[in-house]
């Protein structure tokens, strides 16, 4: 990962958890009174240089449309965003992409990838400009570039000269991430980044982004909260186009804490539970199951209390599968 970083930034970082682990600066990036109708209304929220900020709720919750918004992939009807302390008339990827911002999209087919040109290629969009004198392009390093982040990144490609359509959905997300870490943005936005990657590489890619957030932000949408729990500094969860929490991790799980239970039942009582209540998990010991339950009083007599995790906050919050603003 070390590599990754230096390649990105031209340094090197010392200790992989190190950047995360620095004290914050200025703040980068505020959002304010942000609004779309029947999307998301009035959001609020700013990130300080070296920070990871996590943004998590189910689908329909607004909080893919707000990265979309902030990055100008879609319009908001009122509101403000500021970069650096000054107000950005952000209406256009063109006008994110210009004030230093770089969104990988979920929707990585239609946003993030040209289908028919190779890998390579794909990898080098986004710093192309900076490598062109006088209209020329120096062929050479930027082949040397983007090989170096393909092999970094682990990209499972043939030949990075193959096209990127015939690859994996998660080796062209890698790809994708690529492309926007070798532009060097100071706001990166992240929508499901980890979809479609197995859980070595999901370890491999929050690693990588604890690092960048060195000096940069990192925002990260998703639904995933374990990628949450294990790197952001803030955590803002989304229902029905609002916030309705934010702080901290520990925060968060303190929030959760006396509605997390065990309650040990018979295999033919698990569904009735299930159907019930929220369930978190259930395991099966013999002829018994141990359901972990989540519920504001204790649910059994026989239930004990557990320690509460941020994912308990998450179904607390959101108990069902979907919702919409």
């Amino acid at each position: 990962a070390d590599e990754v970083i230096t390649l990105m930034v031209g340094r090197k970082v010392e200790n992989l958890f190190s950047a995360n682990k620095a004290e914050k600066g200025e703040v980068v990036l505020e959002v304010r009174g942000l609004n779309r109708s029947g999307q998301f209304h009035d959001i609020n929220f700013s990130v300080r240089k070296g920070e990871i900020v996590g943004f998590s709720g189910l689908v329909g919750s607004g909080r893919s449309e707000v990265m979309r918004a902030v990055f100008g992939l879609e319009a908001h009807d009122s509101g403000e965003i500021l970069v650096h302390g000054e107000a950005r008339n952000i209406r256009s990827s063109a006008d994110g992409i210009e004030n230093g911002i770089a969104m990988v999209s979920e929707d990585r087919r239609t946003e993030g990838i040209i289908p028919i040109r190779s890998v390579r290629e794909n990898v080098s969009l986004a710093f192309i400009d900076k490598l062109s004198r006088f209209g020329l392009v120096k062929k050479k390093e930027e082949i040397e570039r983007a090989d170096k982040m393909i092999q970094q990144l682990n990209v499972k490609t043939p030949s990075p000269k193959t096209e990127i359509r015939t690859l994996s959905g998660g080796n062209q997300q890698k790809a994708i991430l690529g492309k926007w870490l070798l532009g060097n943005p100071d706001i990166l936005i992240l929508d499901e980044p980890t979809a479609g990657l197995d859980p070595k590489e999901r370890v491999r890619f929050r690693n990588l982004l604890s690092d960048y957030a060195g000096d940069k932000i990192v925002i990260l949408s998703t639904h995933i909260v374990s990628d949450i729990e294990a790197i952001a500094d803030e955590v803002l969860l989304m229902k029905k186009g609002k916030f309705v929490l934010q702080g901290s991790v520990p925060e968060l799980i303190k929030k959760a804490e006396g509605k997390v239970w065990e309650l040990t039942v018979p295999q033919d009582e698990a569904r009735k539970w299930e159907a019930k209540s929220t369930v978190a998990n259930l395991r099966h010991e013999g002829g018994q199951v141990a359901l972990r339950i989540i519920s504001d009083t204790k649910p059994d007599g026989a239930a004990v209390p557990c320690e509460a995790a941020l994912e308990d906050l998450y179904l607390y919050y959101f108990p069902t599968e979907q919702e919409g603003v």
